[in-house]
């Protein structure tokens, strides 16, 4: 049996949890679910969105399963997934994107898989307030060291880029590769304009690089990846870059195999690993069971993995690869209308996928 840290979230996220629970549950492997509230409403109850009983939770069990959380745009506390990320030292977000045959995607042969910096980048949440002491600080050293002005209402953030937070990344993209019979790693990157932070990053990405010989290795620069996923995916294989352009690149290839619906995600780091959809908590349709719950239930299928339960991983899988192929059993999303009356529920789904791992 495995202890697992269960964060059902907030928005839509405990109804899609309770979905992916009962398929994760079908499959035979035995779970003892330790569930642990966080987000928006814990936030109005507690004081923070993310207490330590969270955190002690994942450090206990080493393994977590969550649910989509609310972030304020603008105000409010900041994301729990970063603050997860960053407390637990969550340095790898891994991405998979591939086709699912009947998923509504402009492709039907893509099989990428993006490694993400975590805990660096602009991400790394050092941030100074206009007109802040901090803000008026940071102005004055860089125009005292390198005679250029920075406007005085402006807000900044800064990006720090690490030989060892790169190497680690970088790292964990080669050995993925070399474990799952990939060919091809690709450093994503914007090297030609920031030298000493993205060129860093190329630098090392390239030093790691010598350390695989038996897996072929390449850069590309951020905006040119951009279009060349767009027009020619099938050139690449594994891909890895720094935060932010992982969040971008990541959200992008998951609209190539048919949107967020269809995008898992893990965060892993040397001790802990948390297992998420990449969607938002999506409020406003809270309780109307409608909302896809694949992304999170293929996440399922990466913590099965993770756990070495791989049968039951390729159960859940083929299952999964089966109903969207069908059309049938599949939310609003995914059919050729989103206003089609015979769209499945979120529970639904979860049905007609244990009715196929039955078979």
């Amino acid at each position: 049996m495995y202890r697992i840290t269960l964060i059902p979230g907030d928005g839509v996220g405990p109804e899609i949890t309770d979905a992916v629970t009962r398929v994760l549950e079908a499959t035979g492997v035995f779970f003892d679910w330790d569930v642990q509230n966080a987000g928006e409403e814990v936030y109005k109850n507690e004081g923070t969105p993310l207490p330590d009983r969270v955190l002690e939770s994942i450090r206990k069990n080493k393994v977590a399963i969550k649910g989509p959380i609310t972030t304020p745009v603008g105000t409010g506390f900041r994301s729990v997934n970063v603050a997860l990320r960053q407390e637990l030292d969550l340095f790898s977000c891994v991405r998979p994107c591939k086709s699912y045959k009947g998923a509504r995607a402009i492709y039907e042969t893509i099989d990428l898989v993006i490694f993400r910096e975590n805990t660096e980048d602009l991400y790394a949440g050092i941030e100074y307030e206009k007109g802040s002491e901090g803000s008026r600080a940071i102005i004055e050293l860089v125009q005292k060291l390198s005679d250029r002005e920075i406007r005085q209402d402006s807000g900044i953030s800064i990006k720090p880029i690490s030989v060892f937070g790169t190497d680690r990344i970088v790292r964990a993209a080669f050995e993925y590769a070399r474990k799952n019979n990939r060919k091809k790693v690709t450093s994503v990157h914007k090297a030609n304009i920031m030298k000493f932070s993205d060129g860093l990053f190329l630098e090392v990405s390239r030093e790691v690089a010598r350390d695989y010989p038996d897996i072929e290795f390449e850069d590309r620069i951020i905006d040119n990846m951009c279009m060349q996923l767009v027009q020619k995916p099938e050139l690449y294989d594994v891909l890895v870059m720094e935060n932010l352009y992982g969040d971008i690149v990541s959200d992008l290839a998951a609209g190539l195999i048919g949107g967020l619906g269809m995008a898992p995600g893990a965060n892993i780091g040397k001790e802990y690993a948390v297992f998420e959809a990449t969607h938002g908590s999506a409020p406003k349709y809270k309780g109307l069971n409608k909302v896809n719950p694949l992304a999170m239930m293929l996440s399922g299928v990466m913590m099965l993995r993770h756990l070495g339960e791989t049968e039951a991983a390729e159960r859940v899988d083929s299952a999964i690869a089966s109903v969207v192929k069908e059309g049938k059993d599949v939310t609003y999303d995914m059919k050729p209308s989103p206003d089609d009356p015979s769209a499945a529920t979120t529970s639904g789904v979860a049905d007609a996928i244990i009715a196929k791992m039955k078979k």
